[in-house]
């Protein structure tokens, strides 16, 4: 197997990450960043923020790697051509989800429009007690998701960048906190989401 050729072969990429340990995540890592520009190419095609994409890109690399685990990849195609199925795939769910949500939006009644009716004082009372419940409310869902994601989520929140993420939670890359922290969020808004 060659450790540290320039280009890694499919079969170098899927022996380190059966292999196990800390060879595995450092053959996660290769084979996340091989294909990153799939990224732009997503925002691109399917005309999503980058955020969108980066976020169907990551999801689409934890199940190549589940599935190069399990064996479910038996390696009948090139891994960048099964990668970039499941990412158009999570690309074209995200587009899904977006249009779906936006035909309920009309839907709703404004609350800017119903606090404009009241006076001053009961207004910006009312909006205390909004973002009081709002703030509560974030903090019941952080909660909710686990340390790692809790803590990812406040120092991102903060202004942390992701390199400085991945050194405080003892991560291999700037990379690999970036897709853990968009999993994250996802887990969040799947939360806010669910709420009743």
């Amino acid at each position: 197997m060659q450790l540290f050729s320039r280009s890694l072969t499919d079969a170098d990429l899927m022996a380190g990450i059966r292999a196990g340990g800390a060879q595995r995540r450092l053959y996660e890592n290769k084979l996340y960043e091989k294909y990153t520009y799939l990224v732009a190419e997503g925002v691109r095609k399917h005309r999503l923020a980058e955020d969108d994409c980066a976020s169907a890109y990551s999801d689409a690399v934890l199940i190549v790697f589940d599935h190069i685990i399990s064996g479910r990849f038996e390696g009948r195609s090139e891994l960048k051509t099964y990668l970039y199925q499941i990412f158009t795939n999570k690309c074209v769910d995200a587009i899904r989800k977006k249009t779906t949500n936006r035909s309920s939006v009309h839907d709703a009644l404004s609350l800017d429009d119903s606090l404009m009716q009241l006076p001053d004082t009961a207004r910006s009372a009312v909006q205390h007690l909004i973002a009081q419940s709002d703030v509560e409310n974030l903090y019941h869902h952080l909660k909710n998701l686990g340390d790692k994601c809790r803590s990812m989520i406040l120092l991102w929140g903060e202004g942390y960048s992701d390199d400085e993420i991945a050194q405080s939670i003892d991560y291999n890359s700037a990379a690999v906190a970036k897709t853990s922290r968009l999993r994250c969020l996802d887990k969040l808004r799947e939360r806010y989401r669910n709420a009743p």
